[in-house]
């Protein structure tokens, strides 16, 4: 198997473990890599990582994407030595984001990100995001069902709690992992910071105290912001994270109401500022 040099200089890739590896890691990568070609290969949208194409020999599979000139998200808001991401970018960001989960969840057949991370979130050179990764996207339900019954996937610290507890997978479920991701723009913080050790504390119970109270809110601020961010934007970002992470996913906002909200932030200042009623 071979890749054309000028393709390995302006793209990324994703392969497969071959069969001697492990046996599970190889089925689950393969049903994995099944359903990345399917979505991407169907879906198009701005915010949504291009599949370009894929190479195979054997069980040797690899997937070729467009190149991301600033790589992760998660590399830019946690890794030591990278220059910070400026405010008004980390909105920008939280925009691109929700875009990509609002065409996904307005599909007549919704689909369901299922993992969405900063790790998954990739950034263009102008910083423009788009969502990566649909190795665990799923359908979501139809007709008059609420929710699809799966075996619980994901990644520790933004899998909604409803879904580990159930393995209920909805839309509400992709939600609450954007209040999460909501919380490390505004924190800097990782969901889970496995550093700490034993003292290790989920992002969002250390949080939540904070993120409805407009005096409290500094104190979860990336300190490397420098305090360079707008105070209203941070709190109206830091309530919509909030309605998020709500315990009951029925009183979750949908996309078509988180979105307006965010895209209001780079709307000219006479606009009025759409409002999302509590469901509490």
């Amino acid at each position: 198997m071979s890749i054309p040099m000028p393709l390995l200089d302006k793209e990324l890739a994703w392969s497969l473990p071959s069969r001697n590896s492990n046996e599970k890691a190889f089925k689950d990568t393969r049903n994995g890599l099944y359903a990345e070609v399917t979505y991407l290969s169907q879906l198009r949208h701005d915010n949504l990582v291009k599949l370009i194409g894929y190479c195979s020999e054997s069980d040797n599979k690899l997937l070729v994407y467009e190149y991301m000139q600033k790589g992760s998200l998660e590399n830019h808001l946690f890794k030591r030595g990278v220059q910070p991401i400026p405010w008004s970018t980390r909105v920008s960001i939280a925009i691109n984001i929700a875009q990509g989960l609002m065409f996904l969840h307005s599909l007549e057949t919704q689909v369901i990100f299922r993992d969405l991370k900063a790790s998954n979130v990739l950034l263009d050179s102008d910083f423009n995001a788009k969502l990566s990764d649909f190795g665990l996207a799923r359908n979501g339900p139809t007709g008059d069902k609420s929710h699809v019954s799966t075996r619980v996937v994901g990644t520790h610290g933004y899998a909604a709690p409803e879904y580990i507890a159930t393995g209920h997978l909805s839309v509400k479920s992709d939600i609450y992992s954007l209040g999460v991701v909501l919380l490390e723009l505004l924190s800097g913080r990782r969901a889970v910071d496995e550093d700490r050790g034993s003292t290790e504390e989920a992002l969002v119970d250390w949080a939540k105290p904070f993120l409805n109270d407009k005096r409290k809110l500094l104190r979860i601020m990336d300190t490397r912001l420098e305090g360079r961010y707008s105070k209203k934007e941070a709190q109206t970002i830091a309530a919509l994270a909030l309605q998020c992470l709500h315990v009951d996913p029925k009183n979750r906002p949908n996309m078509t109401d988180i979105l307006p909200v965010l895209e209001h932030l780079r709307a000219p200042k006479d606009m009025t500022a759409p409002r999302i009623h509590s469901k509490a």
